[in-house]
């Protein structure tokens, strides 16, 4: 259930916004709340937290948002955010880009850069959703979302639709989620912000044509589709896109990794939901190892240790015992 943040309704109307601004800049990746209308102003603001994913519905009067430089040099988690209206107006600017979004439309942006968020253009109060994650996450450099970044995208139909329907019904929903809950709502939220930037980049023809970004791309999902197979290995990859192995390394190299590192970070990332995962309980550890394509449980084991600071068995332990 979404939590309560802020409620203008529990301050006196010319505390709100300053109250307000204040948990803006002492957020992870610090802005400015700024109004015309510092008596009048009304807003609330409820949130989701899905472990990797955070959810916001922020209802406002007429303001603007501002991440400013000094803000982004303060401190930068390095997130990718997606912003939608559920009522009124929102113009998003980054870069040299201004998106203006209606109900339907929603857009990306970066927070190692600069934005402006001007909230409700009108004279009425506007309703927005934001999610936001670590880009790292996405398996994306900073590039390429910012190639998006300030763009109306169509949140009605296709996997757009998906994801603007998805992460606005986690913001009408009353139902109580257990731990466990909120971490498969997270995945959920992940895979579709993840499709729906895979999708406009492909779509791109500039991108497809003169980048290897989309080609990296259908790699990615390659693998992701084949991690069970313990044969998966740069060379069948290599091999499955018709391209020279040494290509296939190039392209890893813009990700600052190895197809091998790739492969097995997604591995372990699979793996470590099942652990916490209490539908999986009675699955040994070493079968959830086989099943995401490690061929021995040793080499499991040291894997988890050196990514996650532990062991499988004592993460899945620590994981029941706060899921209990």
């Amino acid at each position: 259930m979404m939590q309560m943040i802020f409620s203008g309704d529990d301050l006196p109307p010319e505390d709100r916004l300053t109250a307000l601004d204040e948990i803006f800049v002492n957020s992870p990746h610090p802005m400015r709340l700024a109004s015309d209308l510092s008596e009048g102003f009304q807003a609330s603001m409820r949130a989701l937290d899905l472990a990797t994913v955070s959810v916001v519905e922020l209802t406002a009067s007429p303001s603007e948002v501002l991440r400013t430089p000094k803000f982004v040099r303060q401190a930068d988690p390095e997130l990718c955010s997606v912003v939608f209206p559920i009522r009124g107006q929102l113009v998003l600017s980054q870069g040299h880009r201004e998106a203006i979004l209606n109900s339907g439309d929603y857009a990306l942006y970066d927070s190692s850069r600069t934005f402006r968020l001007r909230i409700a253009t009108g004279s009425e109060t506007a309703k927005l959703v934001r999610a936001h994650m670590p880009r790292a996450l996405l398996g994306l450099p900073a590039d390429a979302i910012s190639r998006l970044s300030a763009i109306p995208l169509s949140g009605r139909t296709g996997v757009g639709g998906l994801l603007v329907q998805y992460l606005t019904s986690l913001t009408t929903g009353s139902a109580d989620y257990s731990p466990a809950d909120l971490s498969r709502l997270g995945t959920i939220a992940h895979d579709l912000l993840a499709a729906a930037l895979a999708h406009h980049l492909e779509a791109d023809t500039a991108i497809q044509t003169s980048s290897r970004h989309g080609l990296l791309l259908r790699i990615e999902a390659f693998i992701q589709e084949n991690l069970r197979d313990p044969s998966l290995s740069p060379e069948t990859i290599a091999h499955a896109h018709h391209i020279s192995l040494s290509h296939l390394h190039r392209l890893f190299s813009t990700r600052n990794t190895t197809v091998a590192a790739w492969i097995r970070r997604q591995r372990l990332e699979r793996a470590r939901r099942d652990l916490g995962d209490p539908a999986m309980h009675a699955m040994p550890v070493h079968r959830i190892a086989a099943r995401w394509g490690f061929r021995d449980h040793p080499t499991f084991t040291r894997a988890f240790r050196a990514a996650y600071g532990t062991s499988p068995k004592n993460y899945r332990d620590h994981a029941w015992r706060n899921a209990a």
